[in-house]
């Protein structure tokens, strides 16, 4: 494989299924091309080419997101403002360019368009609302939670990057709970990706 994804031979693609979930099978192309949008999205300009085993893990995270795409459409999760915040999502992309011309010579370079980008970016919205929706009630946080973050880690954060007192435990106190939720969060999105990488009968391939 060349850096921008299978080889070409005799005119035809020498294409596979790396993945799939029930009906809908993920290809080295896929992989290849979630690979390219990865960087772009990062800002990254290196082209590096990638081994087997960084391929693998992009093959799972669009695996992951293949899922969470179902899901939300089972769920029939919010759409509204999708384009608008996707659009928004974009413009911060933009902004790890340096020039306008960067950013399209960098769209040209990895082979993409900015609707491509656009239909990334929106898939990623939709599957955070579904996330939220569906595990935000269960990650619950107590105040001595908060109040242990508090103390062991905001305080000594606080101290080594800044001078004079700390913000009270009042005044951060819902920055905080929603550092200690999005942690929960993580945790029970790998358990439930889980169940659901099973329901959706999801099969991985080796590359």
């Amino acid at each position: 494989m060349g850096l921008w994804g299978p080889v070409f031979a005799a005119g035809e693609t020498l294409d596979r299924v790396e993945a799939s979930a029930g009906n809908v099978a993920i290809t080295a192309s896929d992989v290849w091309e979630e690979y390219r949008l990865e960087l772009f999205l990062k800002g990254t300009t290196s082209a590096v080419e990638p081994d087997a085993a960084t391929l693998e893990r992009v093959r799972d995270r669009l695996l992951d997101q293949t899922i969470l795409e179902q899901e939300a459409e089972a769920e029939g999760v919010e759409r509204a403002d999708l384009d608008q915040q996707a659009a928004q999502a974009l413009s911060e992309v933009r902004r790890l360019y340096a020039s306008d011309e960067a950013y399209h010579t960098a769209l040209r370079e990895r082979g993409l368009t900015e609707a491509q980008i656009l239909n990334r970016l929106q898939s990623q919205v939709l599957a955070l609302r579904l996330i939220d929706q569906r595990l935000r009630p269960s990650a619950w946080v107590e105040r001595s939670e908060i109040e242990a973050y508090y103390a062991e880690t905001f305080v000594p954060q606080f101290n080594r990057q800044n001078t004079g007192p700390a913000p009270s435990l009042d005044d951060v106190e819902a920055q905080i709970r929603e550092i200690l939720v999005q942690k929960k969060i993580d945790q029970l999105l790998t358990g439930w990706l889980a169940e659901l990488k099973v329901g959706r009968r999801a099969t991985l391939h080796s590359f």
